[in-house]
């Protein structure tokens, strides 16, 4: 100490440290204000700055008073260099913390405007996060006397030795970074893999993606076999998709006719049912001639992946309710088998495959 303390030195650091922390309350006070405002603004981003400042500018002031209250005790330059060190120090701390999250959200919000999701990819997210920490750790531990070079030799030589222990972590992330780069798969995209899952992509993190099934389980799938993997986008290049429905009609059928109720069964069922595409085109290509109808393939449109199921059931239910009606029929497959006696001579062949007749003669005695 450069002189003994008196009374007056400790009443003003005390008013010092006490005036610190009580601004600290009204700033914190501040802050939640603004951010009752910021949250009814549709830019996301200002609801995420409120957020951070609510962390450092409370903090700021309070390591603002401890400043002016250790200056105002009569303490060494050793010591008093120290203490504006350590409160240097704690508040490069705090702002790097606020920093990341900032800077994490903010690439969040644009990951999520991006992609026309809800959640984001956190990959990017997490890498974004873990630079700013590391940058922030370096500069306080620079502030504090300590230096950082011999540090980053060390991280160097240590990092290589990581890197060669974590050669399946580190392809998991590099791949997971060219996936998203790519843009082959987004966050909310539907995608089926060649081994069978499927499902919406809800995350891709630093080593797995995530994909929800319908059942709604989540499937765990490592980020290099996701690259590897052929795979089936059903979400771009656009969300809407046509699916096919197969049907068929009796030989007797007025072709012409079943073409055009089915394609008002499909109107109706665009433009009723949830997930369908009024302005979707529908087509009826008849095929085939089976061996009991003639069949033919529905064309419909949905607007993403999920609501096919939605759309065939509804439609399957009115197309055989309006079958009914008109009186057009829907024939299961028959065959007829006829028994021939010796010496008569076999019918004729049916003019249509349907009514072929399988035919076996058998002894005059047997017939009897």
């Amino acid at each position: 100490m450069t002189r003994e303390l008196v009374l007056h030195d400790w009443i003003v650091a005390a008013i010092a440290l006490a005036s610190g922390c009580v601004a600290g309350l009204l700033l914190r006070g501040l802050m939640r204000w603004l951010g009752k405002h910021a949250s009814r603004t549709r830019w996301s981003g200002d609801d995420i700055i409120v957020d951070a400042l609510r962390t450092i500018v409370p903090w700021a002031a309070v390591i603002t008073g401890t400043a002016v209250a250790c200056s105002a005790l009569p303490l060494t330059a050793r010591i008093s260099g120290l203490v504006n060190q350590s409160l240097t120090a704690l508040f490069i701390v705090i702002a790097t913390l606020a920093a990341a999250r900032v800077v994490a959200g903010l690439v969040q919000s644009v990951a999520a405007s991006r992609t026309g999701v809800a959640a984001s990819a956190t990959i990017f997210v997490n890498i974004t996060r873990i630079v700013v920490l590391t940058m922030g750790v370096l500069v306080a531990l620079e502030t504090v006397g300590v230096s950082i070079a011999p540090l980053v030799t060390a991280l160097g030589v240590g990092g290589l030795a990581v890197a060669l222990a974590l050669q399946d972590t580190l392809a998991n992330l590099f791949a997971g970074v060219h996936i998203l780069a790519s843009k082959t798969v987004q966050p909310g995209d539907y995608i089926r893999l060649s081994s069978g899952e499927e499902g919406y992509v809800v995350d891709i993190n630093w080593r797995n993606s995530v994909v929800r099934n319908l059942s709604n389980n989540l499937v765990i799938i490592p980020n290099g076999r996701l690259a590897r993997t052929n795979m089936t986008n059903y979400t771009q290049p656009e969300q809407k998709l046509s699916i096919l429905v197969q049907a068929g009609v009796g030989y007797d059928s007025d072709l012409e006719h079943v073409e055009r109720v089915t394609l008002e069964v499909v109107d109706s069922v665009m433009a009723d049912i949830a997930g369908g595409v009024p302005t979707h085109e529908a087509a009826v290509r008849f095929h085939t001639f089976a061996d009991s109808r003639i069949n033919f393939t529905v064309i419909l449109g949905v607007g993403e992946f999920s609501d096919q199921y939605r759309i065939k059931h509804e439609f399957i239910k009115r197309l055989h309710q309006r079958y009914r009606a008109e009186g057009i029929s829907i024939p299961a497959p028959a065959r007829t088998v006829s028994l021939q006696q010796e010496g008569h001579p076999a019918p004729s062949a049916p003019p249509f495959p349907h009514q072929r007749e399988a035919s076996a003669p058998v002894p005059a005695e047997r017939a009897r």
